[in-house]
């Protein structure tokens, strides 16, 4: 069944066939015959952010939250170039996304007119693929591709940039269309014959670890995870992308591993014999420098993209499929040809675990210590709340600090490390996951960068709760510059101390509820505080030291056998055999 209408209704329409719900954009000349059908829609809701940066990091956040794919919409040029930084964020992190954008007629394709960028041109390396559609005809198959690219195989980023022409001009809608992706066949089942050389390093290994990222939890893998683990007792590592994926109050988790990982995972990793890698990137934030990373371990790497193998650390045991397959078909092999004994190891883990627990400073000042804040936080909010966190120092406490039970509960930005990231994704999850608490966990460097969408959520009834961890600084890069800069703080002073802005009026203009907390006594109360109002956003100034510090650290280019956990001081390892 046909019906005859224009490029911007058979947007609309497409989009409502996807059971798109929510969009995130700001309309402009361009887009403006899209905006003007999706004014009638009564199937899509369309949320009006302050800024297209916001747009982007909210579908992620909603992604994120919910599993479906995000969806943002902006005009031509600068409104599309805003969106670069949110879709090279979910490039990096495997998130769904669909950025849809208007382009100018196109006529004038080429030309320098006004408000012209070629997005497709500057997203081709951060996007999973994009389109640039000029026929009407081609905006619903266009659409079903996009969603499909976004969501199957390893998720991303996908861009539709839409000439206004296109969308002004008439053509025939019909659904089902059919797509037109010969070359696109992403591998989701593993080969059997790699399933049984993993089960039988496995059997062999004495010093095993399960290397988890990000992978199972997209794979909706955790349940297997836990079964594959309790089965054959290896220790468990779970990377910042992966918190949650594997309970933290399991004995067999060794916790994060990495620059600021757990004594317990990064020793694990060290002094394996055998990696089992599932759904990592064997980055660098967690291999340190890689000649030295791990360097009596075989390595299984099992990953749904064929590109991650071997990438970066040569893969004994190549697996490429969905992470989920992949546990199921090693769970049957483990089950049928047994398993180490791995008593030994898991002893001297637990010994490493229980010598160098993560602690803090606590300052003679009576100072609020940040990492207090996340642990009173995580206790009151509990571990059904999703947290959303920004970049820097806030981010790693908040990895460390606050227990994560459940898959998918916290949220950050990992791969490319974006600033900015935490309020308009909270905002994001929570309008996917209306029902459920949200906490942003963000710096007062990261706050000032996209806390316009304060405005967004006030007036959108999305009541999220902010924790700004104010240390007057840019917290990270003083920390660098403390350890390595001979404490030569060039350009980190943010004077927030000075309350330039005074974050408690700049909620109140915001529409929202602002709180302070100076003082560890008062920090229960005031998170209790928060958590009673729920009809409007809240945001708590946390006034903690500026010279708390993220500890352990590895420092960048070092291995990770120099970590350290804290200033001078390094864990005592166990001697190799």
């Amino acid at each position: 069944m046909t019906e005859r209408m224009t490029g911007a209704q058979a947007l609309v329409r497409a989009l409502e066939h996807m059971d798109v719900d929510t969009v995130f954009g700001i309309p402009g000349g361009a887009v403006l015959p899209a905006y003007d059908p999706l004014y009638d829609s009564t199937k899509v809701r369309h949320v009006l952010v302050r800024h297209e940066q916001g747009a982007g990091h909210a579908a992620e956040g909603y992604a994120q939250a919910t599993g479906k794919v995000g969806v943002c919409m902006a005009t031509s040029g600068p409104g599309a170039t805003n969106l670069v930084t949110p879709i090279a964020d979910a490039y990096m992190d495997s998130v769904p996304i669909v950025a849809i954008t208007g382009q100018v007629a196109s006529s004038l394709i080429g030309t320098d007119a006004f408000q012209e960028a070629d997005i497709s041109g500057i997203t081709m390396p951060i996007t999973k693929h994009n389109f640039l559609v000029t026929d009407p005809a081609d905006i619903p198959r266009t659409i079903l591709e996009a969603f499909h690219i976004a969501s199957t195989g390893r998720p991303g980023p996908v861009l539709v940039d839409i000439s206004k022409d296109a969308l002004q001009a008439e053509t025939e809608f019909s659904w089902p269309p059919v797509m037109q992706l010969p070359g696109y066949r992403p591998v989701t089942r593993p080969h059997s014959k790699q399933i049984r050389e993993a089960a039988k390093l496995i059997a062999e290994a004495k010093k095993p670890v399960l290397y988890v990222g990000g992978g199972v939890h997209k794979a909706g893998a955790a349940p297997e995870l836990l079964r594959l683990a309790e089965l054959t007792g290896i220790p468990v590592v779970t990377t910042l992308m992966a918190r949650g994926t594997f309970p933290d109050s399991h004995p067999q988790h060794m916790g994060m591993p990495g620059m600021h990982g757990t004594v317990s995972a990064v020793g694990a990793l060290q002094q394996s014999d055998l990696i089992i890698g599932l759904g990592v990137r064997f980055d660098d934030r967690v291999t340190g420098q890689l000649v030295s990373f791990a360097p009596y371990a075989k390595i299984v790497h099992a990953d749904i993209d064929p590109a991650e193998i071997s990438k970066n650390r040569h893969a004994d045991v190549p697996i490429v499929g969905d992470c989920k397959e992949v546990i199921t078909e090693l769970i049957g092999a483990v089950e049928a040809g047994g398993t180490g004994s791995y008593d030994e190891w898991q002893k001297q883990l637990a010994g490493y675990k229980e010598t160098y627990p993560l602690g803090y400073e606590e300052f003679e000042d009576g100072s609020l210590a940040p990492q207090y804040v996340m642990q009173r936080l995580s206790a009151i909010a509990g571990p059904d709340t999703y947290y959303v966190a920004g970049v820097g120092q806030h981010q790693m406490w908040a990895s460390q600090f606050v227990d994560y039970e459940n898959p998918g509960t916290f949220i950050n930005s990992g791969g490319l490390g974006t600033m900015g990231f935490a309020v308009p994704a909270a905002m994001g999850a929570k309008m996917g996951r209306p029902e459920s608490t949200v906490w942003a966990i963000d710096g007062d460097g990261c706050f000032q960068m996209t806390n316009q969408e304060l405005a967004t959520c006030a007036i959108e009834g999305v009541p999220i709760k902010i924790a700004v961890i104010n240390n007057g600084n840019l917290g990270m890069v003083r920390q660098w510059q403390t350890l390595f800069y001979d404490k030569r703080y060039s350009n980190t002073d943010l004077q927030t101390v000075r309350r330039i802005p005074d974050f408690v009026k700049l909620a109140e203009a915001y529409g929202c509820v602002g709180l302070r907390c100076e003082r560890p006594e008062d920090v229960d109360a005031t998170i209790k505080k928060a958590m009673e109002i729920n009809d409007v956003p809240v945001v708590v100034d946390f006034v903690v030291h500026e010279d708390a510090m993220v500890w352990p650290m590895v420092a960048a280019g070092t291995s990770n056998d120099d970590i350290k956990i804290a200033r001078d001081m390094a864990p005592v390892w166990d001697s190799e055999d």
